[in-house]
């Protein structure tokens, strides 16, 4: 996924959130930093999410086990729930916790299309 597909799909999801009554920040140059920070971090007065944003064009993604790392050290800290919001072209978004995630036998964190479809949550499930 190019950078600007990926920085595309995170504003998509900002709006989406703050469409829905949420407040969400983005962070700048997550990943490249070298304190942990998410792609999202949203809250509605009850609830914040430590969200880290991921996108294909096909049907499974592979995630840096360095990446997980980091979403899991921010929200422990930070006191958020940590979410990995998947987005699949033309599926629309899907929220795993990183628990959920399938792993290779190597140990790489994974999701595919079909997997997301039966145990994730969707956008409308999340923002409630």
């Amino acid at each position: 996924m190019s950078k600007k597909k990926g920085s595309r799909n995170e504003r998509e999801l900002f709006y989406l959130f703050y469409n829905s009554g949420w407040m969400p920040l983005r962070t700048a140059g997550s990943g490249s930093t070298p304190i942990p920070a998410p792609d999202l971090l949203v809250g509605n007065g009850s609830r914040i999410l430590a969200i880290e944003c991921k996108s294909i064009k096909g049907s499974k993604k592979y995630i840096e086990n360095e990446r997980i790392e980091e979403l899991l050290t921010f929200a422990q800290k930070f006191g958020a729930e940590p979410w990995i919001a998947m987005k699949f072209d033309y599926q629309g978004w899907f929220f795993l916790k990183p628990s959920e995630l399938d792993r290779t036998k190597k140990g790489v964190p994974t999701i595919s299309l079909k997997a997301a479809q039966q145990k994730a949550f969707r956008f409308q499930d999340i923002a409630k």
